[in-house]
Formats: structure tokens, C-alpha cells, sequence
């Protein structure tokens, strides 16, 4: 089995040394790689920026990357050819329209940016999902949280939902917990309490294999 799993943030440049981002530490992601490939699969792990090390699997092949756009080419070269894709990264939604070659300085008292939209990963390679592929999406929501998660799961094209909260205590970014809710294009939903991130990606890993295709 090949999987896709992608991890961290992406950082969107604003000029040569600062960037927007976020703080996602990637450790979902990076613990998913690991316990799918202690089931064996060859995994390709893209990562966007974190502090942490490479995973020491031999099974896992890892692509370092720091923008949205570097994040969508590594994904859309692997992923047709991957049986399951995970989509654990934190992708910026906006980079600056435009990127200043030198050091944007201090001046006034506001400072004015133009956004655009990043691509949509997930999305994007979801209209090209064949049958027999299965895709994974990460729902990080703070209200409406079932509704976003399952309006997000038919949108891309999803076959399983990890939603969490960041209301939910011991769950969300720099922490080494989690608590998830699984929801499935079959309209299951499967609560989880919290556990470490490690624990949380054997129970997703064990989910995606339950409902993975025969042909798969």
C-alpha cells in the first residue's frame, strides 16, 4: 500500500525574512506517517516547516517544503499513484499577492497587506480521485463543528473526516494530545477521547484500513 500523508504549515513569505503562518507542529502528521508505516506501507510524507526530526522508518520518504504552492506540487506528483492520501497539514488559506524582494521597514502606523488565496490541496486533487482511492481531511474547527466538518468531507471529496475542536481540552496545536471525532462519507461518526497523537493515528490508521476498497 502507498500513502500520502501531508504534515506541518506552510509558510507564505511577505519578503525575504518574514512569512505568514501558523503554529501547527506537524506532529499529527508526522505520527500518522509512522503508524502507517508500521502496517507496512510505503509512505511519502510531506512536511511543511517544523523542528522536528526526520522519521527514522525506512519506509517513510520525506519531502521538506515551506509554501502552499511547493505543498500542491509534492502532493499532485505523489498522489495519483498513492491508494491513500492523508491530508494533515495546516495549509495557509492566503499568501500575499505580492512578495517584496527586500526587507519590508517600519513605517506609519498600520501596515496594509494584500491576500490571495492560496490553493486548495485537498480539493483540488480531490476532482481527479479515483474510485478505488481514499482520501483522509483534518477539520480543525472552533464552532459548527459536525456541520463544517461534513459540508468540508462532500466539498473535497472526502472519504473520512478527522474533526477536532479547539475547544476541546488537550487537543489542537503545540500539544501532544489530541481528541478527534471520525466521520465517514457513509454518515458514521466515531468519538475518540483524548489520547496522545500517537494513539489518535493507530485509531485513524485502523479506520482508514476498515474501509479501504477490496481493489485497494
Amino acid at each position: 500500500m502507498r500513502v500520502l500523508v501531508t504534515a506541518g504549515p506552510t509558510y507564505e513569505p511577505l519578503d525575504p525574512v518574514r512569512f505568514i503562518g501558523n503554529h501547527s507542529t506537524g506532529k499529527m502528521g508526522y505520527a500518522l506517517a509512522e503508524a502507517f508505516a508500521l502496517t507496512g506501507a510505503d509512505v511519502t510524507l510531506v512536511s511543511g516547516p517544523t523542528s522536528l526530526p526526520d522519521p527514522t522508518n525506512s519506509r517513510i520518504a520525506i519531502q521538506r517544503v515551506e509554501t502552499a504552492d511547493q505543498m500542491y506540487a509534492a502532493a499532485a506528483a505523489v498522489a495519483p499513484a498513492a491508494d491513500v492520501w492523508v491530508f494533515a497539514a495546516a495549509v495557509a488559506d492566503y499568501k500575499p499577492a505580492h512578495v517584496a524582494e527586500n526587507k519590508i521597514k517600519k513605517q506609519g502606523d498600520t501596515l496594509t497587506l494584500e491576500l490571495v488565496k492560496n490553493v486548495d490541496i485537498a480539493a483540488t486533487l480531490g476532482k481527479n480521485k479515483r474510485p478505488e482511492q481514499f482520501s483522509v481531511g483534518f477539520a480543525l474547527e472552533t464552532n459548527n463543528e459536525e456541520e463544517n466538518a461534513r459540508e468540508k468531507l462532500h466539498r473535497k471529496n472526502f472519504n473520512l473526516v478527522v474533526l477536532n475542536s479547539l475547544r476541546d481540552a488537550g487537543a489542537g496545536f503545540r500539544v501532544d494530545t489530541n481528541k478527534v471525532t471520525l466521520l465517514d462519507a457513509q454518515g458514521e461518526m466515531i468519538i475518540f477521547e483524548v489520547k496522545l497523537k500517537a494513539a489518535v493515528a493507530h485509531d485513524i490508521v485502523q479506520a482508514v484500513l476498515a474501509r479501504l476498497p477490496r481493489e485497494a
